[in-house]
């Protein structure tokens, strides 16, 4: 799939696009930046330092940090960034080279070049956060630097992926004179080189953006900055939207506010609704340190009672379908493995598998969640899994939660016997729906080592560069998923943008990442 020497068109699940190195770049248009836009989002940065993050933070750093290479809107692959070209140099996908834009700096002035490259990734490295995106990181070896514009990456392994990796935002590339080598930056400062400079931030309320005129990148910029507010449940950010105190929601929207908003526009309010097909997805953890979790039956037994046809019925009203794998429809490699071996939910068959295991009474647990990432309809699922294991008398099941802060701290303690997770993809390829959550260090922080997966399929699929033809690895790699239990998923979202209908350019705000690019949004100049 990637370029070696020369560009080339590759197919891939969501959409196909030029790869790498001096291919024609995916632009924003042409209009002329204009006012400012307010954004509402219920997904607070839990950090303002990417070598800490592998969570919904990413959202802020697409439009402050450069990554070397990013994904425009619309594509599959990777495209330069902060680097003008990358490929690999071997054709065992074991060395990777970028050369950067000339001229770059950081929004401090500070020089963008190599050094500031190989400095970023080593520290991801070095500090290596619990759960956090040094998982991203399992093939590199080293990085070298090869001039003030030229960085290799070399690879422990094959890993078709790497460039993938590349550009997820965890990976930005961070001042080395603001940022510590062994620690994260703890001042509540950001110097980034992207689109927009953080001009303040305050947590929990807002994150205000200006344009940066250093920026060097693919990103047309069609506003001259964006504030970004955080809201702590979605009602309250939807009726900001009908009072015209923001111009767009994303992310946590429920629902109920998506027919909301529909009824809104129907009766001739202005407001838009924008639908995109989505990759989020939503699983339950099981920790293996709580011994009722940690017993095999009693998981199975989850997964034999659960019923995501209501679930989603119930809560969630069409804007979600359920999930039997953890690669979602739309990626290459998805299955429905969960169903084929579960069939639909039985109270008796979940009985028989308890009892098989000489468990007689109801099995108590707590499920977690979080008040504050994923949205208000995060407790209303709860509820309804609740419901549904309760009703079974097999299960005894207790709620709680916390908000997104605490909650990470809680499950990468080990502290959850059952925890709710959504995951947005780093990047659009089954490998990403897979791998972050198995190996010793993964991103839902309970060591989880099926080695089959780790060993075998993961590497043999990464060897592979047409990534369209991994998907016998990872159809069976989501057999042995069904066969431990360790992962349940649940649903999979499509995703929405509310906006009021003078702003233009939410059709093309998300990238495959499901990351809103918020240069892409405008008022529209005319009607």
């Amino acid at each position: 799939m990637f370029k070696r020497t020369i560009c080339r068109r590759t197919m891939a699940a969501l959409a196909s696009i030029s790869l790498l190195g001096g291919c024609g770049l995916l632009s924003g248009g042409g209009s002329q930046a204009q006012q400012e836009i307010t954004v509402g989002t219920t997904s607070e940065p839990s950090t303002l330092d990417p070598a800490a993050s592998w969570d919904g933070s990413w959202e802020l750093y697409r439009n402050v940090f450069q990554t070397l290479v990013a994904f425009p809107t619309g594509s599959s692959a990777p495209q330069p960034d902060a680097a003008q070209s990358c490929q690999f140099q071997d054709k065992s996908s074991r060395t990777f080279t970028c050369t950067l834009r000339k001229g770059m700096t950081f929004s401090d002035g500070a020089t963008l070049d190599a050094n500031a490259v190989k400095y970023s990734i080593d520290r991801i490295v070095k500090i290596n956060v619990k759960a956090g995106p040094k998982g991203l990181l399992s093939s590199l070896d080293h990085v070298s630097v090869d001039n003030d514009l030229t960085v290799t990456f070399h690879l422990n392994k094959p890993d078709a992926t790497f460039p993938y990796v590349l550009g997820a935002p965890a990976m930005s590339i961070v001042d080395p004179k603001a940022y510590p080598a062994d620690k994260l930056r703890d001042d509540g400062g950001l110097t980034g080189s992207g689109p927009y400079t953080l001009d303040s931030y305050k947590a929990g309320d807002r994150a205000v953006l200006k344009k940066n005129d250093s920026y060097q990148g693919f990103a047309q910029l069609k506003n001259d900055g964006v504030t970004i507010r955080y809201f702590r449940d979605s009602k309250t950010m939807v009726d900001a939207l009908k009072n015209k105190q923001i111009d767009v929601t994303y992310r946590g929207i429920t629902a109920d506010e998506v027919e909301d908003v529909r009824n809104e526009k129907a009766a001739g309010k202005p407001l838009e609704l924008v639908e995109n097909t989505g990759t989020e997805i939503r699983f339950l953890v099981f920790n293996p340190k709580d011994p009722e979790a940690a017993n095999p039956a009693v998981r199975r037994a989850v997964a034999q009672l659960v019923d995501r046809d209501a679930l989603v019925a119930k809560v969630y009203k069409g804007t979600a379908e359920p999930l039997y794998s953890m690669v979602p429809t739309g990626v290459n490699g998805h299955t429905t493995s969960f169903f084929d071996t579960f069939g639909s939910p039985s109270v008796d068959k979940a009985k028989q598998i308890l009892r098989k295991a000489g468990i007689t009474g109801p099995v108590p647990l707590t499920f977690w969640y979080t008040t504050d990432r994923y949205g208000s309809s995060m407790a209303a699922e709860f509820q309804e899994l609740k419901r549904q294991l309760d009703a079974s008398g097999l299960f005894k099941i207790t709620l709680d939660s916390r908000p997104w802060k605490t909650y990470t701290e809680g499950f990468q303690a080990g502290e959850f016997p059952v925890f709710g997770r959504g995951w947005f993809p780093d990047f659009p390829d089954p490998d990403n729906f897979i791998a972050p959550f198995v190996g010793k260090e993964n991103a839902v922080g309970t060591p989880y080592e099926p080695r089959e997966i780790t060993t075998q399929l993961i590497p043999q699929s990464r060897e592979i560069s047409d990534r369209g033809a991994v998907s016998k690895q990872f159809e069976r790699a989501q057999d042995i998923l069904v066969d431990d239990v360790r992962l349940l998923p649940l649903w999979q979202g499509k995703l929405y943008i509310a906006a009021s209908d003078d702003i233009a350019g939410g059709e093309r705000a998300m990238d495959p990442q499901t990351v809103m690019q918020m240069w892409e949004l405008h008022r529209k100049t005319s009607w």
